[in-house]
């Protein structure tokens, strides 16, 4: 709005005419009939130095003409610089509305998806618990349907018991004797029972004992395989001294040097294995405890040895 009426610098030099052009054709020919009548000759620097004063009237006319026209043009251009900022405000002011609006929608939206999540989580509980319900209800028909074929067998069999009594009643003479063999039978069942106690008892105490003989052969093993680790610990250890030996001769390593029975990397301690066999075999006590004369030398062995027995 301030620059309403306000030219830019430039616009009167687009629009400028010099003032040294040629005069319009009218003035021209006003100008040659002048000549004529008079029949004065005009010095041609005195035009040049001093225009017409028509040709400045027409200029300044033409100037005139040319601001009121750039003067309408920035009024046109004005009213449509605040049209378009009114229509922008509304513009704006719409989108803001339509931003609310959409805002609205979006939060309403959000309400709604996470009803429908609740929904669909009651919805898929809901199922879930029906689920369950058919497979009790499935598992209730699957025993109505035992319970009604025992029913069934029950009532046979109460037929077979009816006729069977009957045929007792009928019977009824030979009760004494049927009574002694119920006794009888009694007795047998009760031996039987008592024998079956014993065994269980006997199994019990065989399975205790040969846990315990397991627990021993395992600690055997780990004993045989301490000691045949104590065993290369003792030839490391001695051969560590023949070898400090031959570096530093003695007199006792002078006295063995001539020995041709002592060898260089020989060993005075006995065959662990060969001890552990002689051991097993010389006594027959042992070997009939744990089932052979030879004592497993690992858990595998142990294992076999177990699985055999």
């Amino acid at each position: 709005m301030a620059g309403r009426h306000h030219l830019p610098p430039n616009a009167l030099k687009r629009r400028e005419v010099p003032l040294t052009r040629a005069p319009l054709a009218g003035h021209s020919a006003l100008i040659e009939d002048h000549r004529g009548l008079h029949r004065v000759p005009i010095p041609p620097l005195a035009v040049a130095r001093r225009p017409h004063p028509a040709l400045i009237e027409e200029h300044i006319a033409v100037q005139h003409r040319e601001i009121q026209s750039l003067l309408l043009d920035n009024q046109r251009l004005a009213a449509t610089h605040v049209a378009l900022k009114q229509v922008l405000a509304v513009a704006q002011q719409e989108l803001r509305h339509l931003s609310a609006a959409a805002d609205e929608v979006k939060a309403e939206g959000d309400v709604q998806v996470r009803k429908v999540y609740e929904r669909s989580l009651k919805m898929e509980a809901e199922v879930r618990s029906i689920d369950a319900h058919n497979a009790e209800l499935v598992q209730v028909r699957e025993d109505i349907q035992k319970l009604t074929a025992a029913r069934q067998e029950h009532t046979a069999k109460l037929q077979v018991i009816d006729s069977d009594l009957a045929r007792a009643r009928s019977e009824s003479q030979k009760f004494p004797e049927i009574k002694a063999e119920i006794e009888t039978t009694h007795q047998e069942i009760q031996k039987g029972r008592t024998a079956v106690e014993y065994e269980k008892k006997t199994h019990a105490s065989n399975l205790e004992q040969a846990q315990g003989m397991e627990k021993n052969m395992i600690s055997m093993a780990h004993e045989i395989e301490k000691l045949r680790a104590e065993l290369a610990n003792a030839e490391k250890r001695a051969r560590a001294a023949a070898a400090a030996a031959a570096v530093t001769p003695s007199a006792g390593y002078a006295a063995g040097y001539g020995n041709p029975e002592m060898g260089y990397g020989g060993s005075s301690y006995p065959d662990p294995f060969s001890m552990h066999q002689v051991q097993g075999g010389g006594g027959g006590d042992a070997g009939s405890q744990y089932g052979s004369g030879a004592v497993p030398h690992g858990p595998r062995d142990m294992q076999r040895a177990y699985i055999h027995r």
